[in-house]
């Protein structure tokens, strides 16, 4: 059986679809398309990427407690309802 971890993977394809740019003060920004207001700025593109990926967290974090719909990214769907497995007890 394959282990899965459906929240990281998902983290990590949509960070594959980030868009950065250059401003005009050298610093950037960074955007996710298919995560609406997941942006970040900051001085260098490595911060950049790293405040992207926090903010990503935290939007994904906050749209499950608020039951926001999530973008279904790279078939990854975060939106469906958990199945629980019966336990065999020893």
């Amino acid at each position: 059986m394959a282990v899965q971890f459906i929240l990281s993977d998902y983290v990590e394809k949509a960070l594959a679809q980030a868009v950065y740019d250059k401003l005009e003060d050298g610093s950037f920004a960074g955007r996710i398309p298919s995560c609406t207001g997941v942006i970040a700025f900051s001085p260098t593109l490595r911060e950049c990427e790293s405040e992207l990926r926090s903010t990503l967290e935290d939007w994904i974090l906050l749209g499950f407690k608020l039951g926001h719909f999530l973008p279904i990214i790279d078939n990854i769907d975060l939106n469906q309802e958990p199945t629980l497995e019966q336990m065999n007890t020893i």
